[in-house]
């Protein structure tokens, strides 16, 4: 059979999606983020924001002014 691979937006849809799994008897692993899942967020959203051109440009020189 094929890997499914679920990406819960909170604790309670995770331990919600664990139990259904866990009823059925499906087998499934945990891995653990070593960062902060808000953190994960912005930085996605921040490359989000980068591509679609929602920037500013500093050069190095102008860093310190």
């Amino acid at each position: 059979m094929g890997i499914l691979i679920a990406h819960p937006e909170n604790k309670e849809k995770s331990d919600a999606l664990k139990a259904f799994m866990k009823a059925l008897k499906i087998q499934f692993e945990e891995e653990k983020s070593a960062y902060d899942p808000e953190f994960v967020k912005k930085i996605k959203r921040s490359k989000e924001d980068f591509e679609a051109g929602r920037y500013k440009a500093i050069k190095t020189d102008d860093l310190w002014k």
